[in-house]
């Protein structure tokens, strides 16, 4: 087994940096960034919005943020004329991770409070369907059960979205909402794929997460060997253990 050593470079683009851009998701690029470059792994970052050229299979992880409606309703045709090139890398098992409205599109659909489709590109076998104007959101902390361990984040979300029979979901709501307040699921996940409502931002609280999606998109690019030095987390653990705990006293004092 080997260590990643400097020589070593990943390549992530970053989808609608400008419009999808709420609830600081511009903190997992960050995140990514720092966690590489600490270990001497060299990331460039390319921020591709409406029209711009890009090649899926250049990349080596993907990275969406969140939107509201009208953001989502922007960015939507562009992201379609996409999805077979995405579709096809992320089956190669390109790493993604997408959050909020980016989730929503990588789905089938977003139905809206009105009955508008905004369509998606199918990369999670999931649907979203706003309940109405008089339904609530789901708002607040969140602590979820996952293959990588505990995960926390924020999520304020109008959709309720439903997993198709089969489709993996990303963790098993502990506290908070999830996908539709029903069925305890939260996000989904498809082979390297992640969709998920965390904000937080998600990756900067979360190192282990982050650290699996950097030696998947590693080990994707330079083989099967490649393993990742550990890297000093108080700090990241900290805002971890914060977060869970506010996140059960608000549970305690809903309850």
């Amino acid at each position: 087994m080997s260590e990643a050593p400097s020589a070593y470079a990943l390549a992530a683009v970053h989808l609608y940096p400008d419009v999808l851009n709420i609830y600081g998701d511009r903190g997992n690029v960050i995140a990514l960034r720092y966690r590489c470059e600490a270990r001497g792994i060299r990331l460039t970052v390319l921020d591709v919005s409406i029209g711009d050229p890009f090649d899926p299979e250049a990349a080596d992880i993907v990275l969406v943020g969140g939107g509201q409606d009208r953001e989502q309703r922007r960015i939507a045709a562009d992201l379609v004329a996409r999805g077979p090139a995405l579709r096809a890398a992320i089956d190669a098992g390109l790493p993604a991770l997408v959050v909020c409205g980016g989730f929503q599109l990588f789905g089938h659909r977003y139905v809206d409070h009105q009955g508008g489709i905004i369509p998606g590109i199918s990369v999670f076998d999931l649907e979203t369907r706003h309940p109405g104007p008089r339904a609530d959101r789901c708002i607040g902390d969140v602590v979820l059960e996952t293959p990588e361990g505990e995960v926390v984040g924020f999520e304020n979300h109008g959709g309720r979205t439903y997993l198709a029979p089969g489709q993996a979901p990303f963790g098993r709501v502990l506290r908070g909402f999830g996908n539709n307040a029903e069925d305890g699921t939260e996000g989904a996940r498809t082979k390297n794929a992640i969709g998920t409502y965390l904000h937080g931002s998600l990756l900067p609280k979360n190192p282990a997460l982050t650290d699996e999606l950097i030696l998947l998109a590693l080990r994707r690019r330079y083989g099967p060997d490649v393993t990742l030095a550990p890297l000093p987390d108080d700090a990241e653990r900290a805002a971890h253990a914060t977060a869970a705990r506010t996140a059960e006293r608000r549970s305690r004092a809903r309850s």
